[in-house]
C-alpha cells in the first residue's frame, strides 16, 4: 500500500514538471531593481533634496551646538586647573546640560527627519507600485517580481518604471 502511494505521487510530481516548460513558455516575467528606483527615480532625489531643505535649518543649529560643546570642552581641558572649584564645576555643569540637550535635540531631529522620509517613501512607493501595475497591464505580463537572487538583465524593467515616474 505504501509503495503505491509513493508510485501515485511520483506519477503526479512528474506530471506537474512535465507541464512546466508548456506553461513557461507563454509567461512574461519582469523584474524591478526598487532598491535602484527609490534611489534614482527623479522622484526620489526630488525628495531627498526636499528634506534636505527642510530639515537644513535643524541640522546647522545641532552643528552650532556641537561646536559649543567641544569648544566648552576644550576649555575645561586647557584652563580647568588654572580655573576656581566653583567656575570649574559651573563650567562642567554647562557642559552636562549642554551636552544633554544636543542628545535630546539630535534625538528628536533623528525620529522627525525618519518620519518625514518614511512619509516621502511611502508616496513614491505608492507611485510606483501603481506604475508597475500600469506597465504589467499594459505589457501584458504574468508577474513583476521585486526581489531576486538572480535575474536576465532582459527583463528588468527598472527603467521604464523610471521613467513612467516622471
Amino acid at each position: 500500500m505504501m509503495k503505491f502511494k509513493q508510485l501515485a505521487f511520483s506519477l503526479v510530481l512528474a506530471s506537474a514538471f512535465a507541464a512546466t516548460p508548456a506553461l513557461a513558455a507563454d509567461t512574461k516575467i519582469g523584474f524591478v531593481n526598487t532598491e535602484r528606483l527609490l534611489r534614482e527615480a527623479p522622484l526620489s532625489v526630488t525628495a531627498q533634496k526636499k528634506l534636505e531643505r527642510e530639515f537644513a535649518a535643524r541640522d546647522q543649529e545641532l552643528q552650532k551646538m556641537a561646536k559649543q560643546a567641544r569648544d566648552l570642552q576644550a576649555q575645561l581641558d586647557k584652563d580647568g586647573v588654572t580655573m576656581s572649584d566653583s567656575e570649574r564645576k559651573n563650567k562642567e555643569r554647562e557642559l552636562g546640560n549642554l551636552n544633554r540637550e544636543l542628545q535630546r535635540q539630535g534625538r528628536e531631529f533623528r525620529e522627525d527627519l525618519n518620519l518625514r522620509r518614511n512619509e516621502e517613501l511611502g508616496q513614491i512607493q505608492e507611485r510606483a507600485r501603481k506604475a508597475i501595475q500600469d506597465i504589467a497591464r499594459s505589457e501584458k505580463y504574468d508577474l513583476i517580481v521585486e526581489q531576486a537572487v538572480y535575474f536576465d538583465p532582459k527583463i528588468d524593467i527598472t527603467d521604464r518604471v523610471m521613467k513612467s515616474l516622471k
